[in-house]
């Protein structure tokens, strides 16, 4: 096995390189787009309703970060809860799912015995062409529920089926950047309520 060697000069010139393409694409986020999908996560709190996380491989980790974020924001800023819920967490009924109906089943299986009318579905992927997103929003569109894309590249399949989408505008395969922010998205989104929610309880 051949050794690594890096020099500090060509580390800090990639790295300022790859800050300043993740500066670009978020300078390129639409605004619209972020209070679409902040107004659809505001409308499933105020009636009830649960909010859906799910992604595949990075994404798969985002859909748990962000479904834990947005729970937690009504209990810190003391005020009604999201109802929260990632369709990634668990791995028994994700395994079964694939062992039995195949892969592209595991999440719109969930969707089936979970998801009723009115209830959010947020896919995250890069590509947006993920088969068992495509069909989970399938499923809960089918249901009557809001769907909602967050992708990058060209935006795939699930930019023209979603309700609602965020789209960071990349080239094909630019899997870091653009999950990069997703993340970010995250935390502007969950953030931004509960500001919103805190100064609300504090009047």
């Amino acid at each position: 096995m051949s050794n690594i060697t890096v020099k500090q000069d060509v580390v800090a010139d990639y790295a300022k390189k790859y800050l300043k393409r993740l500066y670009d694409l978020l300078e390129n986020l639409s605004s619209q787009e972020i209070f679409g999908v902040v107004q659809a996560f505001a409308e499933a709190r105020n009636n009830g309703k649960t909010i859906f996380f799910v992604g595949n491989g990075g994404s798969a980790a985002t859909s748990s970060h962000f479904s834990q974020d947005l729970a937690e924001v009504g209990r810190k800023a003391k005020a009604g809860l999201f109802r929260t819920h990632s369709l990634t967490d668990n791995t028994s009924y994700i395994t079964a799912m694939g062992n039995d109906y195949g892969f592209e089943t595991v999440f719109s299986k969930q969707v089936e015995q979970m998801f009723r009318e009115g209830d959010v579905l947020v896919a995250i992927s890069a590509s947006g062409n993920s088969k068992n997103l495509i069909k989970a929003v399938e499923a809960a569109k089918a249901l009557k529920g809001t769907t909602i894309g967050i992708v990058g590249f060209d935006g795939g399949e699930l930019k023209r089926i979603c309700d609602r989408v965020i789209h960071v505008k990349s080239e094909k395969g630019e899997y870091g950047p653009v999950e990069d922010v997703h993340m970010i998205l995250d935390h502007l989104t969950t953030c931004y309520l509960m500001g919103h929610l805190s100064a609300k309880s504090a009047t």
